[in-house]
């Protein structure tokens, strides 16, 4: 039996205005899903609110149960909802299955959080007991991407429902089913109790009232930098904590005595992979002076040797942009960037919003496809002379998410990495890579740090509170 029911969202009472998800490589209506308006975000928030008291609870070993039999229906209709990935966001088959499979393994990650110690004994000067404990936030707001929309929306509501929280997310609408409604159906099925997780696709209004509301302690945001910043310094006029995870432009570096033979499926993967459009995408190739020509050359062959199409009806290794606005953005850089120098070794045509990956040769700090973000598959390629210039030019300007460095050498390289500062380090790897169990987050432009997976999400959606116990009442010289 499908798990997604059209008549399930078809039916919401939500009151923002329809909205007609598409399918970017046709064009084709997916579904018609209803938007939030600020209202409806504040009466999820008061039914989260309502329904976390008792969810907090709740024996642990319950909402584990819950957190489980979720991971386990993400495996169960992967076919259906694979499916959905691909056609909603644009993604490779494979890449969608990666998804999924995060997806089911965060869930068992934060089922494992319900049982973790909470707290702490502490030494106390005066006769008493005292302690730490973790408790639950209350209502956790999530606000998600299009790019990776399902395992961007389940790495904050999975923990954060483990550890006795309500949720409110807002997927993105052009990712509401995969991002969004998919989650709703899996935890319903599970056996999450009814309100305790709400799903609102909506726009920049309901994510505003979201940040905006004071039954909201916590906001998971996801996304650009520029609207990470508004986020923040909402949530800051607010007095909330808000989660940042936001834009980069990340450096792979390929040191002189790096296999270029083995390099370079590492270094394409690491910018055309889900058409670049991944924070952590390999934004700036720096590549050491002995190499740079073979390099950009070979790059350039690999480029042109993928195929672009339709990844639900072909195969394909690259499917299209997301939508019209992405591509005008994409096409903008890389043709103010040619028009400024920088050579064209590959790519830079379009056909739809199918575009080709590209590879920019020449290029330098005024170049723009090398000094912003494209979320493109753009691979700007720079050459370097020795390990200290190396690490200036990754080093230089306002993102620190990943980074990736190729050398024989280990100890080297993370000798180099420690001149770098960045949230994340990939030694003889590309710079997109991500693990359930393991710390995610950027620094600087990038965001806030690490607050996504393993115990990361203990610090992230709960709050610690210190207990004392006496057995008599305490005396004073009053």
């Amino acid at each position: 039996m499908p798990l997604l029911d059209p008549q399930t969202w078809q039916s919401r009472t939500l009151s923002g205005g329809e909205y007609a998800v598409t399918e970017p490589a046709t064009g084709d209506t997916l579904a018609t899903v209803t938007l939030a308006s600020a209202d409806d975000v504040a009466s999820a928030t008061r039914a989260a609110r309502a329904a976390q008291a008792e969810w907090a609870r709740t024996p642990h070993f319950v909402r584990a149960g819950v957190l489980r039999k979720a991971g386990d229906l993400f495996t169960a209709h992967a076919e259906e909802l694979r499916d959905w990935i691909v056609r909603e966001s644009g993604s490779i088959p494979g890449k969608a299955e990666f998804e999924l499979h995060v997806a089911a393994q965060e869930c068992y990650e934060a089922a494992a959080l319900a049982s973790r110690p909470a707290g702490q004994v502490l030494p106390s000067e005066a006769p008493r007991l005292s302690y730490t404990r973790q408790v639950p936030v209350g209502v956790v707001g999530v606000i998600s991407p299009f790019n990776a929309p399902l395992i961007l929306s389940i790495r904050s509501v999975a923990p954060a429902l483990a550890l006795g929280n309500g949720v409110v997310l807002k997927p993105d609408p052009r990712t509401a089913v995969c991002g969004g409604l998919s989650l709703a159906a899996v935890f319903a099925e599970a056996g999450l109790p009814e309100g305790l997780l709400h799903v609102l696709p909506g726009g920049p209004e309901a994510g505003q009232a979201l940040v905006a509301d004071p039954l909201v302690p916590v906001i998971s945001f996801t996304g650009s930098t520029a609207a990470g910043r508004a986020v923040g310094e909402a949530a800051g006029r607010h007095l909330k904590r808000v989660h940042l995870e936001l834009g980069g432009n990340s450096a792979l570096i390929v040191l002189e005595d790096a296999d270029i033979d083995a390099v370079i499926s590492t270094a394409a993967w690491g910018s055309f992979f889900h058409q670049g459009q991944i924070c952590m995408t390999t934004g700036r190739h720096l590549v050491h002076a002995s190499l740079y020509e073979e390099y950009v050359e070979r790059l350039a062959a690999k480029a042109d040797s993928l195929a672009v199409g339709d990844p639900y009806r072909e195969q394909v290794h690259l499917g299209p942009i997301i939508d019209d606005a992405q591509l005008a953005k994409i096409r903008g850089l890389v043709d103010s960037s040619t028009t400024g120098g920088a050579k064209l070794a590959a790519g830079g045509t379009h056909d739809r919003l199918f575009y080709r990956p590209t590879v920019l040769a020449g290029v330098d700090d005024t170049t723009p496809a090398y000094a912003e973000e494209v979320f493109g598959p753009v691979a700007p390629v720079r050459s370097f002379k020795d390990a200290d210039e190396a690490a200036s030019l990754a080093a230089d300007g306002p993102y620190g998410l990943s980074l990736g460095i190729v050398t024989r050498d280990t100890a080297r390289g993370l000798d180099l990495a420690q001149r770098i500062p960045t949230g994340i380090v990939h030694i003889n790897d590309q710079t997109v890579n991500d693990e359930a169990v393991a710390p995610f987050g950027g620094i600087a432009a990038s965001g806030t740090g690490a607050r996504f997976g393993g115990e990361a999400n203990i610090e992230a959606f709960t709050e610690l509170r210190w207990t004392t116990v006496r057995g008599d009442v305490a005396a004073y010289p009053f």
